[in-house]
């Protein structure tokens, strides 16, 4: 059954990971699992110290030349009838501007306590949800 954008963005804001999706100005896509907040309808995400194998991340170039995005947050149960899936369409703006960055990581902070002693300390997308979308089997 369809979710109703509220029920949607509620079970977005719950889940614990998401699949994050650019595309370059090509078209060509890339996908990428990212932990993130829920403010309103603008969802945070920044570059944190998980290891990754360079700084120059592809989802930021992507985001510079065409700011389109979309998450994905979905429940896999073996009953069938618990399965749900949640997209987030919106556009996204990255910013290393200290005093534009307190608030995100301040939501991210509370949303994951492994933040709590490393914040992140890279760049902060927020993303401006358009439009929120989802599914469940019952």
């Amino acid at each position: 059954m369809r979710l109703s954008s509220e029920v949607a963005r509620e079970r977005f804001t719950a889940a614990q990971v998401a699949r994050l999706a650019t595309a370059d100005a090509h078209g060509v896509p890339h996908l990428v699992p990212v932990t993130f907040a829920v403010h309103d309808d603008v969802i945070v995400f920044a570059v944190d110290h998980k290891p990754k194998t360079t700084t120059d991340l592809r989802r930021l170039r992507n985001i510079a030349v065409n700011p389109s995005v979309a998450f994905l947050a979905d429940h896999y149960d073996d009953d069938w009838a618990r399965l749900w899936w949640v997209r987030a369409d919106g556009f996204a703006t990255v910013t290393t501007d200290p005093a534009e960055r307190v608030g995100p990581v301040d939501w991210l902070c509370a949303k994951y306590p492994q933040y709590a002693d490393h914040p992140p300390a890279g760049p902060v997308v927020r993303v401006t949800v358009t439009a929120w979308r989802g599914w469940a089997a019952s």
